[in-house]
């Protein structure tokens, strides 16, 4: 006769006991010091961005009425060009025009080239450009007399 053999089940492993829940194996600290990483770079980065500047020229005296566009050209020590913008205007400049620009301290030459109506060459006017700490820089233009 045939011994019937009964499968005992092999003992299973003794599972080790779970590790306490706390600080150290919580993903919370890992998330935080990431955070803290990417926070402290943006900052680094907007410390040292250059920081923005209005430009803003004030058209004063007769002539502007009939100026039909203004090109601003602000060139640096070396005469690189770091910003050129064309305005057109159907009926002459507002009496404030603002450009918009990053720029650090130091010295910048403006050149502003104006399209006069009836006038087939543009009108040059050239602006030193201080920049200290402030915001502003204020200019106030005056186109000089027509030439015949």
């Amino acid at each position: 006769m045939a011994e019937e053999v009964t499968a005992s089940p092999a003992p299973e492993a003794p599972v080790p006991p779970k590790p306490r829940p706390g600080w150290r194996t919580h993903p919370l600290p890992k998330r935080l010091a990431l955070i803290a990483i990417v926070a402290v770079g943006l900052w680094l980065w907007k410390a040292t961005d250059l920081p923005e500047r209005q430009l803003i020229f004030q058209f004063t005296g007769d002539g502007w009425n009939s100026a039909r566009a203004v090109d601003l050209q602000v060139l640096d020590d070396e005469e690189h060009i770091l910003k050129r913008e064309e305005l057109f205007f159907a009926n002459g400049p507002p009496p404030e025009v603002t450009f918009k620009m990053r720029l650090p301290e130091g010295t910048f030459r403006a050149l502003l080239f104006v399209k006069v109506e009836g006038r087939e060459q543009r009108v040059r006017l050239e602006e030193r450009l201080t920049v200290g700490e402030g915001e502003a820089i204020v200019r106030q233009l005056r186109l000089p007399a027509a030439s015949r």
